[in-house]
C-alpha cells in the first residue's frame, strides 16, 4: 500500500487514563488498495486422485481429492459440478479449509475425542480475492458414531475479522464513530461498526483493525492504542466472538479506542464519505451518543462490543 500523509488530528495527545496516550490522525478519502490473501496456515497433506468421479445423470465428472488427517484418518474431498480441478485445489490450499480442518481437529474441536466422524467434503463454490481466496461454500459430512445422526454441516467459510468500537469524548459527552453501507445480503443499509477481514499473511489482527478505520472513517490510530475486548473472554472460547456459528465460520475480535477530542473533529466526521470506491464500497460516517447505540443499530459486532465493553468496566477489568 502507498505511503499515505497524515496530518494531525489534535493539536496535543490525548486524555491519560488507564489506556496508554493515544495519537490521532485524519486522512484524506483512500481510493485504493491492495488485496492480500492468507491467514494463519497450516500444512495439510492433500493428494489429488487420478481420475474423475462421475456425479450421476447428465452431469460433468466431479474431481476429488484425498486428504490425510493427522490421527491416520482421511476424508475425500469432492469437487460439486462447475467446480473446476483449478478451483478445488485452491480450495484444499486455502487458509479457510486448513483453519476449518484445524478447528474441527482442535482439543475442543467436533472430532475430538473420537465421537463424530468427517466423512465427506463437497466443494461447492469458491470465490477468489485476487490470487487467494477469499470465500468458500463447502458441505461437510459429518456423523454421529454412535448413533449414525448426520450433523448439519453446511459451511460459508470466510475466516477471521475484526471491528472496533471508538468511543471519542468531547465536551463531557462521549460519542461512537460508526459507518453507513450497503448490505446486499440484507438488502439494506447497516449502521454498523468499522470492520473488516483479516487478509494479509501475517495474520496481523490490530493492524488490520487500524487500517480498517483508516480506510472506512479516515482517521490512524496507533496500534499500541487499542484495547482487545475479546481477550476477556475465557480461554476456553478460543477469545473470539461468532456471530453466526450455525452457517459462517467467521471469528470476531473486538477492540476499544477512546481519546478525547475537540467539537470540531465531530462534526468534521459527521457525514464523511469514505471507503475503497474501486471495491465497490460506498461508505458514510456516523458520530452517535454512545448512550444511544444499542438502541439505534442491528449490527451484532456492535451489540457485543457494547456488551464486553460494559461487562468489563462493571468487573474492574477497565476503568
Amino acid at each position: 500500500m502507498a505511503a499515505r500523509a497524515h496530518r494531525p488530528l489534535l493539536p496535543s495527545a490525548f486524555h491519560r487514563s488507564v489506556i496508554p496516550e493515544p495519537s490521532l490522525h485524519l486522512l484524506p478519502p483512500l481510493l485504493s488498495t491492495a488485496i492480500c490473501s492468507g491467514g494463519r496456515r497450516r500444512r495439510v497433506r492433500a493428494q489429488l486422485i487420478v481420475g474423475r468421479m462421475a456425479s450421476g445423470g447428465s452431469r460433468a465428472p466431479s474431481s476429488s481429492t484425498r486428504i490425510a488427517l493427522p490421527a491416520g484418518d482421511s476424508v475425500e474431498v469432492v469437487a460439486a459440478p462447475g467446480v473446476s480441478d483449478f478451483d478445488l485445489r485452491n480450495a484444499i490450499s486455502s487458509s479457510l479449509f486448513k483453519q476449518w480442518l484445524k478447528n474441527m481437529q482442535s482439543d475442543t474441536g467436533l472430532l475430538a475425542g473420537g465421537h463424530m466422524s468427517l466423512r465427506q467434503v463437497y466443494i461447492q463454490g469458491v470465490d477468489m480475492f485476487g490470487r487467494g481466496v477469499g470465500f468458500l461454500k463447502f458441505k461437510a459430512d459429518v456423523f454421529d458414531k454412535e448413533t449414525q445422526a448426520k450433523i448439519p454441516g453446511i459451511v460459508f467459510a470466510r475466516g477471521p475479522a475484526v471491528a472496533v468500537l471508538i468511543l471519542l469524548e468531547s465536551r463531557g459527552k462521549t460519542y461512537v464513530v460508526l459507518t453507513e453501507q450497503p448490505r446486499v445480503p440484507v438488502g439494506k443499509l447497516i449502521l454498523e461498526l468499522p470492520a473488516g477481514m483479516i487478509d494479509d499473511e501475517g495474520g496481523d489482527v490490530v493492524g488490520t483493525a487500524v487500517r480498517e478505520v483508516e480506510e472506512e472513517i479516515g482517521i490512524h490510530l496507533n496500534k499500541e492504542d487499542m484495547v482487545n475486548l475479546t481477550t476477556f473472554l475465557d480461554p476456553v472460547t478460543g477469545c473470539k466472538v461468532f456471530p453466526s456459528p450455525g452457517g459462517c465460520d467467521e471469528e470476531l475480535s473486538l477492540f476499544l479506542y477512546r481519546g478525547h477530542v475537540e467539537e470540531e473533529i465531530i462534526s468534521s466526521l459527521q457525514g464523511k464519505e469514505m471507503g475503497l470506491r474501486d471495491h465497490g464500497e460506498l461508505i458514510k460516517v456516523h458520530v452517535v451518543p454512545y448512550d444511544t447505540l444499542w438502541h439505534v443499530t442491528a449490527d451484532a459486532k456492535a451489540l457485543a462490543a457494547i456488551a464486553l465493553y460494559e461487562m468489563a468496566k462493571k468487573n474492574g477489568l477497565l476503568p
